[in-house]
């Protein structure tokens, strides 16, 4: 219609009041002002035990902690865990949002959410704590002492999605962006439901959800989602983790483990180099696609290449396809190196390379990722050449 379109007009009027709901005429047209967080926290209520949740929270034992860094999910974290739960103010922090997101960076992970990280693993630490980031689609997990990775996240609510109400009838199916670790999928085989491998970007788990193909979804991005909307969404991922909590009464480290114990663990990390010369992250990729002929049939100590491509993705849905989405190696022993450019960043390129070692021996998950990926660490560097080719000793963000 944009092409159609020959002239079009303009109202003078007052600034519509925004702050207050009601109805009101612009011109010819009626405009509603709704408020966003009443509705949020009604469909809210429709999907979790909220009594259950509240008993959980008023108990004397247990404490939590939510940051919403200065942005936009402060208000909906007061209207929900301080007047709907009884949650005491002070453990609600910086919930004003502020234009500069109060000089900070709006980015749950361990790097930027800096203040709930050291809450966390302090002496008197809380049990819980989670941050959501600038529009509040996205979420940090943690536990006392404790962090959860996002690829696990999204697959331990898989695990335990029965023991909530919105979701106790079962999974259509899930879905992860390609470079999510791959603990959904064995919460997927052990379901007996689908699991969709798709490329990085929401859109993709949008046509699935719309399509009834799936029920959760996730991103190593701190990306969680369900079919209640069409897009992730952080205060609902930590209102399901806090369900979860209700339910099994344990700790958040107890659950991780015991989900490891059951599934075994996904040892996963992403290096992100950040603010590169885009010519020169991209000629890291681009000499790897030369090379994949050369690159299968690899040994390097422990690993050898089973096989090495770049990622496409035919949707189920409208069958339209999407090419170059990342160079994924995969080696024999159930590793894998995923890397790819991401244009996130707020200066030059940013070069992701994800790292992933499936470990199923128990006694082994009690180590730190860095520790267990160490070896996966040194074979990327190898194959990309990244340390010499970036001119970097060590990647901006590690998660």
């Amino acid at each position: 219609r944009s092409r159609s379109i020959s002239a079009y007009r303009v109202v003078s009027a007052e600034d519509v009041a925004i702050g207050e709901s009601g109805r009101l005429k612009l011109g010819a047209m009626q405009v509603e002002v709704v408020d966003s967080v009443t509705d949020y926290v009604d469909l809210m209520q429709t999907l979790f035990d909220f009594a259950a949740i509240k008993s959980l929270l008023n108990n004397a034992s247990f404490r939590m902690c939510f940051d919403a860094m200065h942005a936009v999910t402060g208000p909906y974290a007061r209207a929900i865990f301080q007047q709907r739960l009884g949650v005491p103010a002070q453990s609600i922090v910086n919930a004003d949002p502020l234009e500069d997101f109060g000089g900070g960076h709006p980015d749950p992970n361990l790097t930027y959410a800096h203040e709930l990280v050291q809450t966390m693993y302090a002496a008197d630490a809380p049990d819980f704590g989670a941050a959501c980031d600038g529009d509040g689609d996205r979420n940090m997990i943690l536990g006392r002492h404790f962090f959860v990775s996002p690829s696990d996240s999204v697959a331990i609510l898989a695990a335990n999605a029965h023991l909530v109400p919105g979701y106790h009838k079962g999974l259509a199916g899930v879905a992860r962006s390609m470079p999510t670790s791959q603990a959904l999928d064995r919460v997927a085989l052990k379901l007996g439901i689908p699991c969709y491998e798709t490329p990085t970007g929401w859109k993709f788990f949008g046509n699935l959800l719309d399509a009834g193909l799936i029920t959760l979804c996730g991103e190593e991005s701190f990306g969680t989602g369900s079919d209640h909307v069409r897009e992730k969404d952080g205060l609902w991922a930590v209102l399901f983790w806090l369900n979860i909590l209700a339910v099994r009464r344990q700790s958040v480290a107890e659950i991780a483990r015991d989900h490891w114990r059951t599934y075994g663990r996904n040892f996963y990390l992403r290096h992100d180099y950040e603010g590169l010369d885009t010519r020169v992250a991209e000629s890291v990729l681009q000499d790897l696609r030369a090379d994949f002929t050369r690159l299968e049939g690899r040994r390097l100590g422990v690993y050898k290449i089973k096989s090495c491509d770049d990622f496409r993705y035919t949707d189920p849905v409208d069958q339209s396809e999407a090419l170059g989405q990342g160079i994924r190696l995969i080696f024999e022993n159930d590793a894998r190196i995923v890397l790819r450019l991401s244009g996130t960043g707020t200066e030059g390129a940013t070069l992701r390379v994800y790292l992933e070692q499936f470990e199923p021996d128990p006694t082994r998950h009690g180590l730190e990722a860095t520790q267990a990926l160490q070896a996966l660490t040194e074979v990327a560097d190898d194959i990309a050449g990244i340390r010499r080719r970036l001119a970097r000793d060590a990647p901006t963000v590690i998660t």
